[in-house]
């Protein structure tokens, strides 16, 4: 009995810590952007531009069955529709900056010019898959010196997880791909930046049962589908409480 006791207590400590990183990632959701959703908010002529920029690689350039580029139904431009339905008076731009085949490295190489001359209020880092090719350190690296840099000159950054690639089983736990989303949650919550954690929701869509292919248009891209669930995570950093929604 002291046994199972014991175990009890040990499961209830486990669900204690797992709300409370909920909650923590919760509030920092909520917190995060305040600075951006208050300029969303303003009308004209109080307002300005608004600059969302996607830096990565060939998914959020649209990229699906390869060479088809599908640029309005790829999570960038959906984001454009959700933030545009949340802010009603606001001037945004989404732009993306990714290129098809490109690893981290490659895009911290061109980060300064390519990325940081756009002034973005908002930056998402889309990665992962392509990192598998340079390995764990050298990506870290990468995503490190874009991280600070972004955070120099004020830009709120967000990292994304992978979406998935079907020649990996996402539930195996030497799926090479987990070790990226493992570094990538870990760089969101020392640099204490957002995330958007698309591996996991691809991760719970397979563990209920769902077949990730319906999601997919290639082993590698996600189809209009895949997109719009990562589009869904990215709109939560941008919602505001209802008290908050500005009125038409």
């Amino acid at each position: 009995m002291a046994t199972i006791g014991k175990k009890i207590l040990q499961i209830s400590f486990m669900l204690f810590i797992l709300n409370s990183l909920v909650t923590a990632q919760q509030t920092s959701r909520n917190e995060y952007l305040k600075s951006v959703q208050l300029e969303l908010q303003k009308t004209w002529p109080d307002n300005r531009t608004i600059n969302i920029v996607f830096h990565g690689h060939s998914v959020p350039c649209g990229y699906f069955a390869t060479p088809i580029v599908n640029t309005l139904s790829a999570y960038p431009h959906l984001t454009l529709i959700n933030v545009k339905e949340i802010y009603p008076y606001a001037v945004v731009n989404v732009i993306t900056t990714s290129i098809g085949g490109e690893n981290a490295e490659s895009g911290e190489k061109r980060f300064v010019q390519d990325v940081l001359s756009l002034k973005p209020d908002v930056l998402f880092i889309d990665y992962a898959l392509n990192d598998r090719n340079i390995g764990l350190l050298r990506a870290e690296k990468a995503w490190r010196k874009m991280i600070e840099a972004a955070l120099n000159v004020g830009c709120k950054v967000i990292l994304l997880t992978p979406t998935p690639d079907l020649t990996e089983d996402i539930l195996n736990e030497d799926a090479p791909l987990k070790a990226y989303a493992l570094q990538i949650r870990n760089l969101a919550s020392e640099y204490k930046v957002g995330l958007v954690d698309s591996y996991l929701t691809f991760k719970t869509l397979k563990q209920s049962g769902k077949n990730l292919s319906d999601y997919m248009a290639q082993n590698n891209h996600p189809n209009e589908h895949g997109h719009q669930l990562v589009a869904d995570e990215i709109k939560k950093w941008f919602l505001l409480s209802t008290t908050e929604i500005p009125a038409l």
